[in-house]
């Protein structure tokens, strides 16, 4: 196979790898700004002191970028995918928490042997300064939204209240801004310091206002979405069709997702990712989804002409990334929306297979329309039912050559289940089927 010829496609390709040497530029140039600053205050007369000012101002520039994480700027997400940057957004997570613990712990230490008092007397010395006492607390609630968020706590909650705990990171943030105000000496060395260190900061904010509220915001307000109609694929899965104004100018394509609200339905910050299950053809759009949390499971109950909010489009899972003439598509459970969009998406060209996985075949939701679009671009559609376990193993990499030999020659789309999805990519990285041709989209999304 050789690589897909499209004028239009290769101009996203370039694009892409323009804005991904850009981003990583801008990460590089802003960790060397930082540990410039740091050294441009001098090192001080305390070393843990020391230590814990450096910390911080990792602490600051990681909360900054996972501002501009959250804000889903569209060059970001078309350079590197939702999917990607969801992984980026837990690491990041995870490094401000780490930082977190460590940048108050030095600072205390090096007051408490400067004053000579034990460490917890310092604590309690530093608590009752205002601006020590706002770092404190956006440490803790930094700790409870970790500790909520790690996967045995995860599993425990729905999406919905997952949700609602993730939005105490705007607490955070603002909490995290005002004690800078206070407390950062860093970035006071100069002018430029203080320019550089602020002007960073009002980039992120207002990337993160704009792009999740501006933007969402103005493309409602023009489009006005409702709901057409709700159609019932199957005892726990509906469709729910949205029409609205002007909707050929929405940037939305196959395989890409919204962050879905009703209102009225739900509460303002119930909101839910659901693929479009249908190439969007400027007239309206279709989301499918199965009833597993409070939000989905009451889609049924929609009033037909309500009102909907949605905000993105998101996601790199389209035909744009594409690297190959010719395309595997890889669906398991509710996971087969995307997959069946793509499927329809006139942009993706050349011959296409398509692997449906479900335990039983009564589970395979949308089944007749891929079946349909199967045949009318003569595409091969395979069905894997049964339980996997023992000797059965569907996509395991012998299983996967024989249903396609020539996969290692081909784009490979997945989107289902995290332990199914896991399996594929093991497999694929087994087969050595290049990165690049690799695409695959979960849904574990950052607030």
């Amino acid at each position: 196979m050789t690589a897909v010829p499209q004028p239009r496609v290769l101009t996203f390709r370039r694009s892409v790898r323009v804005a991904r040497a850009a981003i990583v530029a801008f990460i590089v140039f802003n960790v060397v700004a930082v540990q410039l600053m740091f050294v441009a205050a001098g090192p001080g007369k305390n070393p843990p002191g020391t230590i814990g000012r450096l910390l911080g101002l990792y602490l600051a520039l990681a909360m900054a970028l996972q501002l501009l994480l959250v804000a889903r700027l569209p060059v970001v997400d078309r350079a590197f995918g939702m999917d990607r940057l969801t992984v980026w957004h837990r690491w990041t997570g995870l490094a401000i928490f780490w930082l977190a613990l460590a940048h108050p712990a030095f600072v205390v230490l090096g007051f408490a042997r400067l004053d000579g008092i034990p460490i917890l007397a310092e604590t309690a010395n530093l608590a009752r300064q205002l601006p020590v006492l706002l770092g404190m607390i956006a440490a803790g609630l930094l700790m409870v939204i970790v500790a909520l968020s790690v996967r045995a706590a995860r599993r425990r909650l729905s999406y919905e209240a997952w949700h609602a705990i993730h939005l105490l990171l705007y607490v955070v943030v603002l909490l995290g801004v005002l004690h800078q105000v206070y407390e950062g000496t860093a970035f006071r060395v100069n002018p430029v310091t203080q320019v550089y260190w602020w002007g960073l900061w009002a980039f992120a904010l207002g990337a993160l206002i704009a792009g999740r509220l501006v933007v969402p915001m103005v493309r409602n307000s023009r489009h006005r979405l409702r709901v057409a109609a709700v159609v019932e694929e199957s005892d726990d899965t509906v469709s729910v069709h949205i029409t609205g104004r002007e909707l050929e100018k929405l940037p939305a394509r196959a395989g890409q997702f919204f962050l879905w609200r009703f209102p009225g339905h739900n509460r303002w910050w119930q909101v839910n990712p659901f693929s479009l299950s249908a190439t969007p053809n400027g007239r309206s759009l279709r989301l499918t989804a199965k009833g597993v949390g409070a939000t989905s499971a009451g889609l049924r109950d929609l009033p037909i002409g309500s009102r909907v909010y949605a905000e993105g489009p998101y996601g790199a899972f389209t035909a744009a990334h594409r690297t190959r003439g010719a395309t595997v598509l890889i669906a398991g459970g509710i996971g087969v929306t995307p997959i069946r969009a793509l499927l329809e998406d006139p942009d993706l060209t050349g011959h296409v297979v398509v692997l449906y996985r479900v335990r039983e075949v009564r589970d395979a939701v949308l089944l007749g329309e891929m079946q349909n679009l199967a045949d009318v671009r003569q595409a091969r559609l395979h069905l894997l039912t049964g339980r996997t376990g023992g000797g059965h193993r569907p996509f395991a990499p012998e299983q996967l050559v024989a249903l396609v030999p020539d996969i290692t020659a081909r784009d490979v789309y997945v989107c289902g289940p995290d332990a199914m999805t896991a399996a594929v990519l093991d497999s694929l990285r087994r087969l050595r089927v290049p990165p690049r041709q690799i695409h695959a989209e979960r849904f574990h999304l950052a607030t």
